[in-house]
């Protein structure tokens, strides 16, 4: 088959690589119809590599067509339309119970110290193969996969995968009163449906921050108050102030993470600089042992929020010592809530809003529709934040 394969710093290919096989009485192999490029890819495409190997398969967000079960497997069958969470959970263990699917005890990476493994994404999460590729190997056929209905365009349900179950635990993180106020630093896929979502689920007044005159322009066409980082820089946290009359917003979601190219300290930017040239052990000890994130969203996140509110963080943040304000946040007694999204706890909450009248708009969500083997110009383009893109869904 062919499949998007990891080669080395913001080098990806497509290559032939062996089809997947059925390796437990309980997997399935989907044929991919549909696979997304993830906010989170490029992190492996700019700073993960330290826990890459060459020809690890990314990707995370796919949906298919059921082509193979395992002898165990009776809740799909062949020809069914599934979605694939990104979280690989069981759906059985205690974790799992208790709506934690990203702590999965089954599949957690123990030797990393880890919740549950991920397709696509690394040592630190179980270096499964992910789902940019032809075929997938889906474990835990019974309890895992979503099954879709036939008729809609994949658009509809792609992002039951991860943008959406993210998107909506970052709302339902943050805690938004009913009427109240959230500003959503990043407007990225994940920051663009969480706006959606807020605004669905009875926020007042949500705003949204990002340099990107397409992103910016997107996010206001959907009833979001936007501000220009370029324009307002270290002042934002004022700007939202000022439309808060001086509080400040009930909830901050920081959709950026580590991500942060554009204002990140030059420290954190060098931290990740370093990753990318030092041999893989020494730059694991850096990321490990070291504060290599660039945190200004994160502290603008702490600036802007008012005073006892809360901050909900999806954006993913790789350094295990980085330095946080914690006298200020203690002073401002903020609540914090963040983590990897427990996506077959959502479903139910989101799978009615994808039947009839589409009101997160995700039919029209993606910016760019492109083949498999346009892959690794899609990966440029996205780091780029080029030619308009905000998300973009690959097609075997």
């Amino acid at each position: 088959m062919r499949a998007l394969t990891w080669q080395g710093k913001r080098d990806v290919r497509v290559e032939t690589v062996p089809d997947p096989v059925i390796q437990d009485p309980t997997d399935i192999i989907i044929r991919v119809t549909s696979t997304g490029i993830c906010g989170s890819d490029l992190h492996l495409y700019e700073v993960l590599g330290p826990y890459l190997d060459p020809g690890d398969i990314l990707g995370h967000e796919p949906m298919g067509v059921v082509e193979v079960t395992g002898p165990e497997v009776t809740a799909v069958s062949r020809g069914d339309r599934v979605v694939v969470p990104f979280n690989v959970s069981c759906g059985t263990c205690f974790m799992c119970d208790q709506g934690l699917h990203s702590q999965c005890e089954t599949t957690q990476v123990r030797e990393y110290g880890t919740g549950a493994s991920l397709f696509g994404y690394t040592k630190l999460y179980g270096q499964v193969p992910g789902g940019q590729a032809e075929l997938l190997r889906v474990p835990f056929g019974n309890t895992l996969p979503i099954k879709v209905p036939d008729g809609p365009p994949d658009d509809r349900f792609v992002y039951l995968s991860d943008v959406l179950p993210t998107a909506w635990q970052a709302v339902e993180y943050a805690a938004i009163p009913p009427g109240g106020s959230v500003t959503v630093l990043g407007l990225g896929p994940i920051g663009d449906m969480a706006a959606r979502i807020a605004l669905h689920r009875g926020a007042g007044l949500v705003i949204g921050v990002d340099l990107v005159p397409e992103r910016l322009a997107r996010a206001a066409a959907h009833g979001v108050q936007t501000l220009d980082l370029g324009r307002y820089g270290k002042d934002l946290a004022d700007a939202v102030r000022d439309l808060t009359g001086g509080r400040g917003t009930d909830a901050v979601i920081d959709a950026v993470g580590m991500e942060a190219h554009a204002t990140g300290t030059p420290i954190g930017k060098a931290g990740q600089w370093a990753t990318g040239l030092l041999p893989d052990t020494a730059a694991r000890k850096l990321m490990e042992h070291a504060g290599i994130d660039r945190l200004t969203a994160l502290l603008t996140a702490i600036d802007a929020v008012r005073r006892g509110g809360t901050v909900s963080i999806s954006g993913v943040y790789g350094g295990s010592v980085d330095p946080l304000p914690l006298l200020t946040m203690f002073d401002k007694q903020i609540q914090f809530r963040m983590g990897q999204a427990n996506v077959k706890h959502w479903v139910p909450d989101i799978l009615p809003l994808l039947v009839d009248d589409d009101p997160l708009g995700v039919d029209g969500f993606a910016t760019h529709h492109l083949p498999l083997e346009d892959g690794p110009k899609a990966y440029e383009t996205f780091q780029a934040k080029a030619d308009g893109m905000v998300k973009t869904l690959l097609r075997p």
